[in-house]
């Protein structure tokens, strides 16, 4: 089940703490005589109530259940999570947000976004299988570095064995649309061997899985995104691996390396749909043109932690990682890559690829005071290189320059506690120095083959958090927080559209870092049979990033001021009858920007930018070796307004509204039942039960004229899964 609680220091992962068994299984007894659960990504030890922002933690039993029916660790955050925005189910997390910001996505702490050339496949970096539970920090927060202006979602992946000797577990699935058509026909094949021989230890594995074509709820193939990629009609395969070895008694040394790959098979062509007459965009067998749409991550990283050093925690951790996202070609070829020194205009074919690689290093020490207790005090230190650029990779070409970037950050915290508990104040700073690094160059031809003077501007700013925390009785508490958080634009996106002679990047402020501030008021009951949370919250930032389809698919960026407020609400309730949860979430979010540079914003957030309304549903029920969970998901129809926006809007054809779209909302339920023999578990899962036809949120509220870009979700389909432990 999920687990929420607020935190407020929030950061890098610490893969080693006393409060953690090895496993990474959170250690009882914690306040209000429920499970006390330390959160990795917090960066601190402290318990969760004396910290004042929120936090959900989808633990292993909950996250094997979500991706069982729907396949990813992106899927199982959202569908959980009433504020985070529905999935596209492609491989392509663009325009999914938490909190209507762009989540940070992370391994043990490790960022895994490319916020330079933000190609939103950091959502599958790594299978599932290896996950052990899921942190997700809601709302900006500066201590955990570039990147998490709407939260970070925290994969944290198996632990170490505890026990000497040989163990493991495996996993085999078959997964079928609703007329178990050879098309729609999937599998998967996992397996993790885990070893423990005194002081060191040791944990392998790996997992591969092909996915076929979806059908939506009418029987007709899910339409082929061939540029942004696809989970359908594809392979993965994710390999990892932990090596640990137990220095002293409170001192252990940890490395993780992992490395991931999902290739669409090119298999299918698009066809194109009727976005006005409301014909979903569909496939057929063909060769779409170039190599399909791959994503691979490669990962590594080293932690050295030590519980009591000199009284107090001690973390660090050097990583490194590399991604190499490759999009796919295009039907006709795209009119920004023609060049007519190359090949006539509308002739040439190209696609693009992503290259990144970043690495760094994180540290923190924590203490309580000697002689003052009640003050726990944390210093900690991050830096993080990243370098990124987009190649066009049929003729060789950069579409965006390589750029380099570079943040230096100390920062401190500080916790002191208030008669006996009742009152707890949190806060800190953190001191971010950042440069970002471009040599000259010259955009496309059809940017106007324009050069750009390079640069290397640098920024700096003091980042501020605070809050505190009210705990009247064990178990009911009441937070009000402030945080700074920042990124960067998507700079890739910014400096490949420069069209105006004379561009010098060392004055160009487009690409000037995101801070945003997010402001927090919640109260939360965990009593009893009873864990109930309400939070508002509310955000803004005076150059947010704004993401703006252009009439030939390419986003663009725009620099404007942006503000959040929502409302969400949780509820679940274990009932009478023994092992059974009754569960509601609820998310409520406003959006605008400041389109007329006014001063003021004016004009809703549209579906690149921000997630709809939503009801969550569930029962969940365990009990012995049986368990079951029915779960619904409302997304509430959304009107986007704006100053131009026709006050009848009586014609949608109208030009003023054609590039305005609408949400008509859509309910999804699914289903999974599993029980436990002794010679493993089996589990039956069916995601959308009820066949519902639907067009996905992403495609319903953008590019309204796009008739490639008329996505429906995906039908019914069914999950027969085997698990087994040894």
């Amino acid at each position: 089940m999920n687990r929420k609680m607020t935190v407020a220091a929030l950061a890098c992962t610490a893969l080693s703490t006393p409060a953690l068994a090895q496993d990474g299984a959170p250690a009882a007894d914690g306040a209000g005589g429920g499970e006390t659960i330390i959160v990795t990504a917090a960066r601190t030890i402290l318990p969760p109530n004396a910290l004042p922002l929120t936090i959900d933690i989808i633990d292993k039993d909950a996250l094997d259940q979500q991706i069982a029916i729907s396949g990813s660790v992106t899927d199982a955050v959202a569908t959980l999570s009433p504020s985070f925005s529905p999935t596209r189910q492609k491989l392509s997390g663009a325009g999914e947000t938490l909190r209507g910001r762009s989540p940070l996505y992370a391994i043990n702490g490790i960022p895994q976004s490319t916020p330079l050339r933000d190609g939103s496949r950091d959502g599958f970096t790594i299978d599932g299988f290896f996950v052990d539970r899921v942190e997700l920090i809601f709302g900006s927060n500066a201590l955990q570095g570039i990147g998490g202006t709407g939260g970070i979602v925290n994969q944290v992946t198996v632990g170490a064995p505890t026990e000497e000797g040989v163990s493991g577990r495996a996993l085999l699935q078959a997964t079928a649309d609703n007329d178990l058509s050879d098309e729609g026909m999937g599998g998967k094949v996992a397996g993790l061997v885990q070893y423990k021989a005194g002081r060191f230890d040791a944990s392998v594995g790996a997992a591969w899985e092909r996915r076929g074509v979806f059908f939506d709820g009418e029987g007709r193939r899910v339409g082929i995104n061939l540029t942004q990629g696809e989970t359908q009609d594809s392979e993965t395969l994710s390999l990892f691996g932990r090596f640990g070895y137990a220095v002293t008694d409170t001192m252990r040394l940890d490395l993780i390396a992992s490395r991931f790959e999902l290739e669409g098979d090119g298999d299918y062509a698009a066809v194109a749909g009727d976005k006005l007459g409301g014909l979903p965009t569909s496939a057929e067998p063909g060769t779409p043109p170039g190599v399909p749409a791959t994503g691979r991550t490669e990962s590594l990283a080293l932690s050295l932690t030590d519980t009591d050093l000199g009284g107090g925690n001690f973390i660090s951790q050097i990583f490194w990682n590399r991604s190499r996202d490759t999009f796919g070609g295009e039907p006709n070829p795209i009119a920004t890559f023609q060049d007519a020194s190359i090949a006539p205009v509308g002739t040439l074919f190209d696609q693009s690829q992503n290259r990144s690689r970043k690495y760094g290093g994180k540290l923190s020490y924590e203490r309580a005071v000697p002689g003052l207790e009640a003050l726990t005090l944390i210093a900690g230190f991050d830096a993080l290189w990243d370098s990124t650029e987009q190649r066009l990779i049929a003729t060789d070409r950069v579409w965006v320059p390589p750029t380099d970037f570079r943040s230096l950050a100390p920062f401190g915290q500080a916790n002191l506690e208030l008669a006996g508990g009742l009152v707890r104040l949190a806060g800190g700073v953190r001191y971010e120095n950042v440069k970002i690094t471009i040599d000259d160059y010259t955009t496309l031809a059809s940017s106007g083959s324009t050069f750009v003077s390079g640069g290397s501007p640098t920024f700096d700013d003091v980042l501020l958090n605070g809050g505190v925390i009210v705990e009247p009785i064990p178990g009911i508490r009441a937070y009000a927080s402030y945080a700074e958080g920042y990124t960067v634009p998507d700079v890739g996106r910014i400096t490949r559209a420069v069209r105006t002679a004379g561009t010098d990047i060392d004055n160009f402020l487009d690409i000037s870092p995101i801070v945003s501030n997010n402001r927090e008021l919640g109260v939360e009951v965990k009593r009893g049979p009873l864990d109930a949370s309400a939070t508002y919250f509310w955000s803004s930032s005076k150059k947010g990033q704004l993401l703006i389809a252009r009439p030939d698919g390419i986003f663009e960026v725009l620099r404007q001021r942006v503000e959040i407020e929502g409302l969400e609400i949780n509820l679940a309730v274990r009932m009478p009858v023994d092992g059974l949860t009754l569960s509601a979430g609820y998310a409520h979010i406003i959006g605008q920007f400041d389109e007329d540079e006014d001063g003021v914003v004016e004009t809703d957030l549209d579906g690149a930018n921000i997630s709809p309304d939503r009801l969550n549903l569930a029962a969940s029920y365990a009990n012995g070796p049986f368990s079951a969970r029915v779960q619904t998901q409302v997304y509430l129809k959304r009107r986007f307004d704006g100053p131009e926006r026709r006050a009848d809007d009586l014609d949608p054809n109208h030009p003023k509204n054609l590039f305005r779209n609408d949400f008509d909302g859509y309910t999804i339920t699914d289903a999974i039942v599993r029980y436990q023999t002794g010679l493993g578990g089996v589990s039956l899962a069916v995601s959308n039960l009820f066949d519902k036809q639907y067009i996905s949120y992403a495609s319903d509220t953008q590019r309204p004229t796009d008739n490639f870009f008329n996505f429906a979700g995906r039908g019914r389909s069914f999950t027969l899964g085997w698990d087994y432990r040894f």
